[in-house]
């Protein structure tokens, strides 16, 4: 449990903050008083004084608004020093989302995750889980690079991606693997083969890598989520299409992690049951 402050605490703590942001500031005090609108010696009074009494809330205010903190923190309200704004900028962030395999910012919040569970609704069908006629067929003309060479190039990562100590949650929609098995929709003009090789892989990895792979369907008409992939407790990544919504906040990723988890209680089928499943569905691949 924290300490509860003092008056006297609560001084002493202002003063040696208000102290060591002006050190690290390009202020000097005189520039300090200027800027916050008090006189030199009501500053250093501050700074130095042995008085329990504090500023009022307009040199705080101030004093944290010319120095680039938060009143909080000055206060020691807060351990963390940036103003609120600082805050919402540092744990969100927007990115370009390429249309290609895993492009080097997806792949670097892999690296920096690994050993974590990672939670993943995908957009389509998980990409590390793909065959690489898969690959052909559906990034192939977005593709900068000749196909092959791309597809030679995100393999890599993608082999990383599965051997990395991480665990996967996977959910997907039930509609999805229906699409796919079927053929329509999205994967309209999908050929048999390809259909057929991806629902076989799809199978083997998702028996061979069990439990540190987990799939589960859940019914879109009764749960609902955007793709998202959720790094253990280090951020949560929303996919808007032509970019990345990065939220690192703990009560964001929290959130976003139970309504995850939501999508896997309420799973029409469950991980052990993926396998079997997907066999009876591959009768229907025409």
């Amino acid at each position: 449990m924290q300490r509860k402050l003092t008056k006297n605490d609560r001084a002493l703590t202002f003063r040696a903050r208000l102290s060591q942001a002006l050190g690290e500031s390009d202020l000097t005090q005189s520039g300090l008083a200027r800027a916050i609108g008090v006189d030199r010696s009501t500053l250093s009074q501050a700074l130095g004084g042995a008085a329990t009494r504090l500023p009022s809330a307009h040199v705080v205010g101030a004093a944290a608004h010319a120095l680039g903190v938060s009143s909080d923190w000055l206060l020691g309200l807060s351990d963390r020093p940036e103003t609120a704004a600082d805050l919402v900028t540092n744990s969100f962030e927007i990115s370009q989302a390429p249309r290609a395999l895993v492009d080097e910012q997806i792949y670097a919040w892999h690296r920096e995750a690994a050993g974590y569970k990672i939670r993943h609704v995908p957009a389509t069908l998980p990409d590390m889980l793909k065959t690489e006629a898969m690959l052909q067929w559906e990034y192939g003309p977005h593709l900068g690079r000749t196909t092959q060479q791309a597809i030679n190039a995100s393999r890599d990562r993608l082999d990383w991606m599965r051997q990395a100590r991480s665990e996967y949650e996977i959910a997907m929609p039930l509609y999805e693997i229906e699409s796919f098995i079927r053929g329509s929709g999205y994967y309209a003009g999908l050929p048999v083969t390809t259909r057929l090789d991806q629902t076989d892989q799809l199978i083997a990895l998702s028996t061979q890598l069990y439990p540190r792979l987990r799939l589960y369907q859940f019914d879109a008409r009764k749960l609902y989520s955007a793709p998202v992939t959720i790094f253990g407790p280090l951020l949560a990544v929303f996919y808007a299409g032509g970019h990345y919504m990065a939220f690192r906040d703990r009560a964001r990723i929290e959130t976003f992690t139970t309504d995850f988890d939501v999508l896997v209680r309420e799973a029409r089928h469950t991980a052990r049951d993926f396998p079997d499943v997907l066999k009876d569905m591959r009768q229907l691949i025409r």
